[in-house]
């Protein structure tokens, strides 16, 4: 099988190739861009092996392209061009060797079958050559079958393949959720056996590779594999003990965990936002912690969204996520994501919907589709009665909105204001006033106007024996 017409029909590939052949250094095309074409996927970063150190390639390259913004890592024997939106990364062939300490390995320089050898799995072990053959598809281990029968399968031993670097069983299933292939059994069964040895892993690199899960089509696959795996209860213990399900006289409580991948699975049908998702993840989180067992009535998890919030903090800190507006959106929608499955419930106050607009601020329409994706009932009737309760309150929204402009809502009077017109230092009463009338507004006593909260300011003040300077 031949790719001759792919690289002679990109001007950039087609130079990188004159440049190998002219220099007469062994080139070839590797890994996920390779497997990437192969499946018609779109890959932004192109791998580029030779035979020898690459900087000689790249120099040639960035002079012919006039390019200024190259990178060579001779720590590594490494070198990157980003050029019209792609990453073009260049890497000698290498051999590689581990201690059981560390997943980095010690490198030394290698042939074109001691790189291949090092590749974790056969479906990113296939080459297309640059060289006088360009073209030409060199597949060493079969990672085209595996392609064609959509399976996940290491080069080496896996036992070997994962002890050696443990993130390989987190690349494994973040292959499997993306590409919706299966994983070799002998390979899943070594993930399952080798899965302490993440511990050794960064947690930069661990949550990098949940993220890429959590961003695939349908990040529930991923997760059910992390579970089943045992690697979940290594990285992400809170999400892995909501799994489970109590029963007591004939009352159970649904699997929070399944219901969760429920939620994840809905959020990603609407979403492709990382974050919306990880509210989705996190939307229970606390469960586990608030659940109790009353006579009578069954389960209950009061509070629950409230711990949650509180909890957001300390995982996205353990996770190395961003504690920044991502996390404060997070834990937002965590906290929130009840009170508009309570106003379906019960009669619509325009108040109650002002205190919800003016909580949520502009995440309003995010906090709706995560309550929608919320709704995982099998009753037909049910989910349709919820869905079409959800309309009425984005209409009622969208009234109120329009109204009284809560969503981002600033104080018609500000506390400066409030120190010129009485003459008086700042002090908690002050805090108290604007308050006082930010309250008024969002139950509809006041209009959010300047002129009506300046006579209720006045009116406040006189009865707390303040009078305006005239």
């Amino acid at each position: 099988m031949s790719y001759k017409k792919h690289i002679d029909s990109d001007n950039n590939l087609t130079l990188i190739k004159n440049y190998a052949i002219k220099l007469k250094l062994d080139a070839y095309l590797v890994g996920g861009y390779v497997r990437d074409f192969i499946l018609n996927n779109k890959s932004k970063d192109i791998d580029i092996m030779t035979i020898g150190e690459p900087y000689s390639l790249i120099s040639n390259l960035s002079k012919e392209k006039g390019f200024s913004n190259y990178k060579i890592f001779k720590n590594f024997g490494t070198a990157s061009i980003n050029y019209e939106s792609l990453n073009y990364e260049f890497v000698g062939a290498r051999k590689e060797s581990y201690n059981k300490s560390s997943r980095n390995p010690k490198v030394t320089p290698g042939l074109f079958n001691d790189d291949m050898k090092r590749r974790d799995f056969t479906i990113n072990a296939i080459a297309i050559s640059l060289n006088k053959d360009y073209g030409k598809l060199i597949d060493v281990y079969n990672g085209i079958e595996d392609l064609k029968n959509k399976i996940i399968k290491t080069c080496d031993d896996p036992h070997k393949t994962f002890e050696d670097d443990p993130l390989r069983m987190m690349r494994a299933i973040r292959f499997a959720s993306q590409l919706n292939f299966d994983i070799e059994e002998s390979t899943f069964k070594s993930i399952i056996n080798n899965a302490d040895r993440i511990k050794i892993v960064s947690q930069e690199r661990i949550t990098d590779e949940l993220n890429k899960i959590i961003l695939s089509k349908k990040p529930s696959f991923g997760f059910k594999l992390l579970f089943v795996s045992g690697l979940l209860k290594k990285i992400f213990p809170e999400m892995n003990n909501l799994q489970g399900v109590e029963k007591i006289n004939n009352h159970s409580h649904k699997d929070n965990f399944y219901h969760t991948l429920e939620v994840l699975d809905n959020t990603s049908n609407i979403s492709d936002d990382l974050w919306l998702r990880w509210s989705a993840i996190l939307h229970d989180i606390a469960k586990p912690h608030t659940k109790r067992y009353k006579e009578n009535i069954g389960w209950t998890f009061h509070g629950h969204e409230d711990l949650g919030a509180r909890l957001v903090p300390k995982i996205f800190k353990k996770l190395k996520l961003p504690l920044n507006n991502k996390m404060r959106y997070v834990q937002k929608l965590v906290r929130l994501h009840l009170r508009p499955i309570a106003l379906v419930k019960d009669h619509i106050t325009d108040s109650a919907i002002r205190r919800l607009v003016f909580d949520a601020g502009d995440d309003i329409d995010d906090l709706l589709k995560l309550c929608r994706a919320d709704v995982t009932t099998k009753n037909p009737e049910k989910s349709k009665k919820y869905l079409n309760n959800f309309k009425i309150v984005e209409k009622k929204i969208k009234i109120v909105e329009e109204n009284d402009k809560i969503k981002n809502f600033q104080p018609p009077v500000s506390g400066e204001e409030i120190i010129n017109i009485f003459a008086i230092k700042p002090s908690k009463l002050i805090g108290e006033l604007k308050n006082e009338i930010k309250n008024q507004i969002l139950d509809g006593k006041i209009k959010n106007n300047k002129v009506e909260a300046l006579k209720l300011l006045n009116k406040l003040a006189k009865s707390k024996g303040l009078k305006p300077v005239k």
